[in-house]
């Protein structure tokens, strides 16, 4: 009897553990797809939200769960769940007949439909309106059965799309005249402020339930889910969840407003790219794009801060965490969509086609045999590439507009082709050109922000922008820079001459002047400690320090400084954001200090090898023969030799060190030569400046050679 009862213990307490006690104590993995908004999604904080991640947490919560939820994308968690590799998948994933072969469903969460949109500018209420229209869908979706079966009965046609972002791109442009999707993503899309308006019901097409594989141990999980549902729809828990991810009303106005999440957003923008952001004569940033983010900051009530370090600098702010977002008539394109999240367009950029004025070239044709200029990398040299056999021309390329400007002023190409914005502009301060031919579609410009990150941002610029186009604010900035009648700049100097340019931007000027003087001292000075030590490591009759000393020599000089300081000031916070998850950004000027620091110290220290070096070896042998040692060997008669000899060279590298200094704006620090670049965007004076910038240098380093070279007389 007692073994009877013993087995019959054993064999119930076998059971306990391997049903009860191993279900609440185990670490239930759940997978999910990664971008289904309004489902799931990351959010500005890098956590994922939406109805299946809240529903889930409710779930395990009223169950008792401990979970893990994963989001490795909606192909790769189901298959994670077929292969075990998971526990059971939520994932806004609709119950078929065909994947019930493969997996237990719950209780279905949410019945999903497919809904007709517009833009909010357009109404459709019943299908026979598209009649004649062209409807987009994604391929491969309930939406395209749905058209493709009912195209012939409405008499509208179907364009599909491989991905949403192109088919909402097609909406906007006009390309089709509307949309269909699943309602809970366009009901989000509307709520984020897009423009967008939903005007009649939507179609059943099925319904989303949780999952786990059919036949597992985890078939008890979507028991637990049922009836955790049930609880959540009685108490009203579950309603709650749905309203706060999916829009109450699908007419929303472009009044809307986001709440921002931050203080103050910092908003990075190029230096010269007139008429988008330039330098007026007074030294302030004015622009397109500076009253356009400017007026949408004051309409949707965030606090921002502008800062123009140039294009590349201010994408490569923004990518490293360092800015907010970016806004710098910067293009949409597929591949900067794979980095940036871009609002809606607020700009269509065209290309044109510009000659001078009484050119006889009136067509694309009349520029057989002729030289045609575009700048590096743009859309316009594009255009001309795909077209030279057509046409018969040569290209010349260019790195900036104003030496593009200035080539074909004096003849040395024949036509050129540039934004339409940018020629506009230019021909308004008084270029002599002509625009022959109309322009080239060459796309749409967007605010960008890091993938991933600040979509309130996103939404707040959206929702401003709809409402400076309806209320005309938008229209008003846009022809102040474009418009026949523009508002005229008033200058208290006349441009043209180099008085004149010195009188109106004498401020400019000395503000970058004091930052290269800065910059150039600082870290020549730095450079000669760190020139110091590693040349005499060289010497040294330590193996390790010679090895170290010639491993810092060869590095340093191996690499570009324009490298060493994109390196320092864009790679290393990204990579200690990387580690820490910490936004550690590096101020411009110390970044450039650093770079022309080690830069120049490496070429010191060789200079101080090569001085001591240059001490008849004799000297140290006759001295430690008669027993002195090596360090006031050194001290008292190796380098007051040594340093007579190093003297023009260290003044020849303090030189070098202040024409570096350019090369530091290319991390925007807006020193002499980039304060130059700025004042040109807005003048279009290339020549006059560059003139002035070349005097300016003339004179600062004849004087601290001349001043260098008196310090050497008295050394010596």
């Amino acid at each position: 009897m007692k073994k009877k009862f013993l087995a019959f213990m054993i064999a119930f307490l076998t059971f306990f553990l391997a049903s009860g006690v191993k279900a609440s104590a185990e670490t239930i993995t759940i997978v999910s797809d990664s971008t289904y908004a309004p489902f799931e999604f990351k959010d500005s904080d890098q956590v994922y939200k939406g109805i299946d991640v809240d529903l889930i947490k409710a779930v395990a919560e009223a169950s008792g769960w401990d979970y893990q939820m994963t989001f490795p994308g909606f192909d790769a968690a189901v298959n994670a769940v077929q292969s075990g590799q998971a526990d059971a998948i939520m994932a806004g994933m609709s119950v078929t007949a065909e994947r019930q072969k493969v997996f237990t469903f719950s209780d279905t969460y949410y019945d999903s439909a497919v809904v007709i949109a517009t833009t909010k500018s357009n109404k459709i209420s019943k299908y026979s309106q598209l009649k004649g229209k062209t409807v987009g869908v994604k391929n491969g979706t309930s939406s395209q059965a749905f058209l493709e079966k009912n195209k012939d009965k409405y008499g509208f046609k179907v364009t599909s799309f491989d991905a949403g972002d192109n088919m909402y791109n097609s909406l906007k442009s006009g390309a089709v005249d509307a949309v269909m999707d699943d309602k809970p993503v366009i009901q989000y899309a509307i709520s984020q402020g897009q423009d967008l308006r939903v005007s009649m019901k939507g179609e059943k097409v099925g319904s989303y339930a949780f999952a786990v594989k059919k036949g597992s141990k985890y078939e008890y999980l979507v028991k637990d889910f049922n009836k955790a549902l049930k609880k959540l729809k009685k108490d009203g828990s579950y309603d709650k969840i749905i309203a706060k991810w999916t829009a109450s009303d699908t007419d929303q106005t472009s009044s809307a407003k986001a709440t921002p999440v931050k203080d103050s957003y910092t908003i990075v923008m190029d230096s010269s790219f007139a008429p988008f952001e330039f330098q007026n004569d007074a030294g302030k940033y004015v622009g397109i794009d500076v009253e356009l983010i400017k007026a949408i900051a004051k309409q949707q009530g965030f606090t921002l801060q502008i800062k123009n370090p140039g294009f590349d600098a201010a994408l490569n702010a923004v990518q490293s965490s360092q800015a907010d977002g970016v806004m710098a008539g910067m293009s949409i394109t597929e591949e900067r969509k794979q980095i940036f999240d871009f609002s809606d367009p607020y700009y269509t950029s065209n290309t044109l086609l510009a000659v001078k004025k009484g050119s006889k070239i009136s067509s694309y044709a009349d520029l057989k045999g002729k030289t045609v200029g575009a700048k590096n990398g743009t859309a316009s040299y594009t255009f001309f590439e795909k077209n030279k056999s057509k046409y018969g021309y040569t290209i010349k390329a260019f790195d900036e507009a104003s030496t593009m400007y200035d080539s074909l002023n004096s003849g040395s190409i024949d036509a050129l082709m540039d934004d339409e914005a940018v020629l506009k502009y230019a021909i308004q301060q008084g270029r002599q050109f002509e625009t022959p031919v109309d322009g080239e579609k060459s796309g749409e410009y967007g605010f960008g922000v890091k993938k991933g990150t600040n979509p309130e941002l996103i939404q707040m610029f959206n929702n401003g922008l709809a409402a400076l186009k309806e209320n005309g604010q938008y229209d008003k900035i846009v022809n102040k820079y474009l418009g026949d009648e523009s508002e005229s700049q008033e200058k208290t100097a006349d441009e043209t001459t180099i008085i004149g340019l010195l009188q109106n931007n004498y401020k400019q000027l000395l503000s970058g002047l004091g930052t290269t003087l800065s910059l150039a001292l600082l870290s020549f000075g730095l450079a000669i400690i760190v020139g110091i030590i590693f040349g005499m490591m060289s010497v040294s009759p330590f193996k390790t320090l010679r090895v170290i000393a010639s491993i810092f020599v060869d590095v340093v000089r191996g690499i570009p400084l324009m490298i060493v300081a994109a390196f320092i000031f864009w790679g290393i916070p990204n990579l200690i954001e990387s580690v820490t998850g910490n936004q550690s950004p590096i101020n411009d000027f110390v970044a450039g200090t650093i770079a022309l620091t080690l830069n120049a110290g490496a070429y010191i220290a060789e200079i101080v090898r090569g001085g001591i070096e240059a001490v008849p070896v004799g000297q140290m042998e006759a001295s430690r023969s008669l027993g002195i040692p090596y360090r006031k060997t050194m001290q008292k008669i190796i380098l007051p030799q040594a340093t007579k000899l190093m003297l023009p060279n260290f003044i020849n590298q303090f030189v070098i060190t202040l024409k570096d200094t350019t090369i530091i704006s290319a991390i925007g620090l807006i020193e002499l030569f980039q304060a130059g670049k700025i004042i040109i965007a807005r003048n279009y004076q290339s020549f006059r400046m560059y003139a002035i910038l070349a005097i300016l240098y003339l004179i600062i380093i004849t004087l601290l050679t001349r001043l260098a070279k008196r310090l050497e007389k008295r050394i010596k």
